[in-house]
């Protein structure tokens, strides 16, 4: 593809570009067509007064924003079915165990429900789904005192600030 700055864009080259635009043709097809970069196409348009209709590029923009909106907020419902299967294993049956001794045997037993420290991780993970889930999809209304209750009650359970 030729460089307009060590290959100026000739006037056979102008010409062409508003024969292309006057059958339509959108600046990428143009640009293709004369071995050009979309940018020296917009350029030499624009010095000819010429406009690209963006209507199909403006729509497909806002598809795109709508389809990774879309994906976000079903990331977003995903981490908070995490958070609340994580937060669940709060209060159920688990198992422990120990690897070690001096024949590095393995021992294991089950408990009513997990122990301190592996319930502080599970609200850490917990925790942390929720607060990626917000970022991802935050409410509509921002309850500024609620989230900051739940900010802190989340730092307290995990040890935080």
């Amino acid at each position: 593809m030729a460089n307009q700055s060590t290959h100026p864009v000739t006037d056979e080259e102008r010409q062409r570009i508003r024969e292309l635009h006057a059958d339509g043709m959108g600046r990428n097809a143009i640009a293709r067509a004369i071995g050009r970069s979309y940018r020296a196409v917009s350029v030499q348009a624009a010095r000819m007064g010429l406009a690209f209709d963006r209507t199909m590029s403006e729509e497909a923009t806002r598809a795109r924003k709508a389809d990774l909106e879309e994906r976000r907020v079903m990331l977003a419902e995903a981490l908070l079915e995490d958070a609340e299967r994580l937060t669940e294993q709060l209060w159920q049956p688990a198992k422990v165990f120990r690897i070690g001794g001096s024949a590095n045997t393995y021992a294991e037993h089950d408990v009513d429900e997990p122990p301190s420290d592996a319930k502080k991780d599970i609200m850490a993970a917990a925790g942390i789904a929720i607060e990626k889930s917000l970022k991802l999809a935050p409410p509509e209304r921002e309850d500024t005192e609620g989230l900051a209750a739940v900010d802190q009650w989340l730092r307290g359970m995990i040890g935080g600030e």
